[in-house]
Parts: C-alpha cells; sequence; structure tokens
C-alpha cells in the first residue's frame, strides 16, 4: 500500500479523498491555487502546496506545476478525482515516466474509450447496442446531411472529445443541422481542444442509466449495478439514485455482464462507467464510458456498502479486488442531490460570495460531501457544485421522504443554491413516481416560464 498521496484536485472530491486517505493509513499531499488557499481540503491535508494562480489552466490543469509538487513532496501516487485531469492520457502517461502511480486507469484506457468515436467502434466489435448513427468523424456539412436522411431526424451532433453537454447539438432539419454543424465543431475545439464531431440518431425522452465497474490488474472485474441519472438541465445532471426504478433484475444482469465484457476486451483498470440510453420501449444504447470516479458514486456506495476511492487506491496499489460478482447485492434505495451555487430562479445564474450562516443536514442515513464552511468565501472560477446530500432509504419512497427531510435542514446564506429546486421536484407527482427522462427538468421549467 502506498504511504503518501497526491491529490490534484479541489473541492469536495479532494477531501473525500483525504478521508479514505486517512482511514487506509496514507499520508496525502494537497495542491491548490491562490484562490483556494483557504479551502478545506488544504487544511485537511497533512501537507499542501500552491501550485498556481487561480484559473484552472494555471493550476489544476498545469501538469509541470502538479508533478514537481508530486516529486517535492515524494509521493509515490496521484488521484485526479474528476474533472481537470482525471480522464487525461496525457498526464497519465506523465506520472508513467516519472514512476509516480496513477490512481486510475491507463494512458491507453483513457485514450481509447475518451474518444467518443473510437469507443463506438471498439463496443460495436463486441455487441453493445449503439444508437444508430455515423461510422467515423463527419467532415462536412454534406456528409452530415447523407447521414442524417439515411438515419432520419431529429439527430444530435457530438463533439469525439466532449462532455458535460458542449459540442452537443439537436437538429430536426437541414436547416438546423447547417446552422448547428459549425457552432458544435467550434464549441468542441474551444472547450476539447478537437473540433471532430459524430453524428447520432436522437433518442427522444430516454433514460440516463449507467453502470459501475471495478476492474483491478489480474483481470478480475465486478460489476456495481446501475445508477439512474435522468434527472439533468442542459445534460448536467443534477440528482442521482440507485436503483433505477425501470431496471429490473434481468436487465441489471445484461447490462452488467455487457459492460464486464467491455472492460475486458480493452483491459481496463480501476473504476469506470459505461452509460447508456434507455428508450420508451426499455430499450438501451452504450452512449460513452467515463474512466474515473463520477461525482455520483456515493449512491453506488450506499447501496453495495463498498468505498469506490478506497478501492481505487488498492488497485493502484496492486491489489486484487476482495469482491466476486456474486458478493454484490443491492440493498434499499439512494438518492443524491447535488447543491450548487447557483439561482434556480434567475436560470441557474452562478452565485460567489461568502458563507455568512450554514447549517448542514445529518440525522440517520443522511451523508454530506461538501468542503465548504461558515465564513468561506466561494470562488467565482470554478465548477459551482458546493456539496452532495446522499441518504438511503430501505426502498426509495423512504429514501426520498428522508431526502425531502435532510434539504429543509440544509441553510446557506446568503448564497443562492438549488436547495429549492430540489425540494420542488421532489414534490412532483410524475417525479414521485418514477416517471420522468432526460428532458423532464427542461420540460418542467419551460412550462413554469
Amino acid at each position: 500500500m502506498f504511504s503518501k498521496i497526491l491529490i490534484a484536485n479541489r473541492g469536495e472530491i479532494a477531501l473525500r479523498i483525504i478521508r479514505a486517505c486517512k482511514e487506509l493509513g496514507i499520508r496525502t499531499v494537497a495542491v491548490y491555487s491562490e484562490a483556494d488557499r483557504e479551502s478545506l481540503h488544504v487544511q485537511m491535508a497533512d501537507e499542501a502546496i500552491c501550485i498556481g494562480k487561480a484559473p484552472s489552466s494555471e493550476s489544476y490543469l498545469n501538469i509541470p506545476a502538479i508533478i514537481s509538487a508530486a516529486e517535492i513532496t515524494d509521493v509515490e501516487a496521484i488521484h485526479p478525482g474528476y474533472g481537470f485531469l482525471a480522464e487525461n492520457a496525457h498526464f497519465a502517461e506523465i506520472c508513467e515516466s516519472c514512476k509516480i502511480n496513477f490512481i486510475g486507469p491507463t494512458p491507453e484506457n483513457i485514450k481509447s474509450m475518451g474518444d467518443k468515436m473510437n469507443a463506438r467502434q471498439l463496443m460495436q466489435k463486441i455487441g453493445l447496442p449503439l444508437i444508430p448513427g455515423s461510422t467515423s468523424i463527419v467532415k462536412n456539412k454534406e456528409e452530415a446531411i447523407k447521414i442524417s436522411k439515411r438515419i432520419g431526424y431529429p439527430v444530435i451532433i457530438k463533439a469525439v472529445s466532449g462532455g458535460g453537454g458542449k459540442g452537443m447539438r439537436i437538429c430536426h432539419n437541414d436547416i438546423s443541422l447547417i446552422s448547428n454543424f459549425i457552432i458544435a465543431q467550434q464549441e468542441a475545439e474551444k472547450n476539447f481542444g478537437n473540433r471532430d464531431i459524430y453524428i447520432e440518431k436522437y433518442i427522444e425522452n430516454p433514460r440516463h442509466i449507467e453502470i459501475q465497474i471495478l476492474a483491478d490488474k489480474y483481470g478480475h472485474i465486478i460489476h456495481l449495478g446501475e445508477r439512474e441519472c435522468s434527472i439533468q438541465r442542459r445534460h448536467q445532471k443534477l440528482l442521482e439514485e440507485s436503483p433505477s426504478c425501470v431496471v429490473d433484475t434481468k436487465m441489471r444482469k445484461r447490462l452488467g455482464e455487457l459492460c464486464i465484457r467491455a472492460a475486458k476486451f480493452i483491459n481496463y483498470v480501476s473504476a469506470g462507467t459505461l452509460e447508456f440510453l434507455l428508450d420508451k420501449d426499455n430499450n438501451f444504447y452504450f452512449m460513452e464510458m467515463n474512466t474515473r470516479i463520477q461525482v455520483e458514486h456515493p449512491v453506488t456506495e450506499a447501496v453495495t456498502g463498498i468505498d469506490l476511492i478506497k478501492e481505487q487506491i488498492r488497485i493502484a496499489a496492486g491489489e486484487k479486488l476482495s469482491y466476486k460478482q456474486e458478493d454484490i447485492q443491492i440493498k434499499g434505495s439512494a438518492i443524491e442531490c447535488r447543491i450548487a451555487a447557483e439561482d434556480f430562479e434567475n436560470d441557474f445564474m452562478p452565485s460567489a460570495g461568502t458563507i455568512e450562516y450554514l447549517n448542514l443536514p445529518a440525522g440517520p442515513r443522511v451523508r454530506v460531501d461538501t468542503y465548504i464552511y461558515q465564513g468561506y468565501k466561494i470562488p467565482p472560477y470554478y465548477d459551482s457544485l458546493l456539496a452532495k446530500i446522499i441518504v438511503h432509504g430501505k426502498d426509495r419512497p423512504e429514501a426520498l421522504r428522508i431526502m425531502e427531510r435532510a434539504l429543509s435542514e440544509f441553510i446557506i446564506e446568503p448564497i443562492k443554491t438549488t436547495i429549492n429546486f430540489h425540494r420542488n421536484l421532489l414534490k412532483n407527482p410524475l417525479f414521485l413516481k418514477g416517471q420522468f427522462s432526460t428532458h423532464f427538468v427542461d420540460d418542467i421549467l419551460a412550462k413554469k416560464d
């Protein structure tokens, strides 16, 4: 096992990793930008090093500064968390060349699944169902029109290196396709440094289902069931739960087996997530694979009792998985609400500032992953996520009631947050019945306007 790990991240995920390390008896090194000098992860780590100015390009994305911090503090491994450099194959390669363990998949894993077109082609070889679409990069508008007419409108343009809804455009006819083609390319290049795009048939009103896997360095792979991630706005997840109320035992087994087959095919190592769209007829289609820990990983931890961060660390240290597939049992129901510093009544505008009063939820079966505290000044430079409330009940109705109680206890002033958005969501009859799709939030917000 490692004796010291550097966490190349910030916020709640940095704290989450630090806590896992403490329980494993591992010393930690935090890196931080000048804007994060007072952040809780800096205070909680055993050591801390400033790696640059506030902009992430000069700090959390500054590979030379992070590697220098790792070498100065003599760490054996780096955990990238999610976002920033978590799915950067070049960073993983540099760690490897510097004899520093990258706590995550191999550079080859990241490369093969980070390119969404390549990932589609690989998954097609082993029989994963794919959404009809282009079989290669779409180079021009004429080719885009030809493909769209073949598969039929509506279609969706996607960035090959995309994520978080960027570089994506829905098109219902030739005119909207032509106007959105260049926009999608430009957005892809701006956000990912790669303007390549591809086209898929747009599945209307789907559900977003993902499967969590763990794979060690010895070819042992397990899946830990599914997460329902359909509650999202503009392709950004807001609430997740496990299990999904529409996935039965048979579908869970089938999806899990396919994901294990996929992971074996690419010799995958570490934690990973395969994402699927589920149509109204319960047909599922492979969408993408995330080669990192997910924001929503706590709901899987709640229903399986497995600490995914600790497992990532153990795998990276060369330990074998201590679980077999038959050991995995889904117990009860877990829900996660992402609390962001956004004014949902004002089109989710960001809300920075100083937290003057804070009361966090507590009590039985309530977990709060956060990095904020009373008096903390929220910097305007990074992701707006402040906290995640995770609850666990014997079934979905009980979990929903616990979440409703937890949200009522969460007070943060004067910062505008998404707390009331979630409280309103939990009163929606269709949501309570489990009758929703990825368009559910956008639809109810449109009705409100």
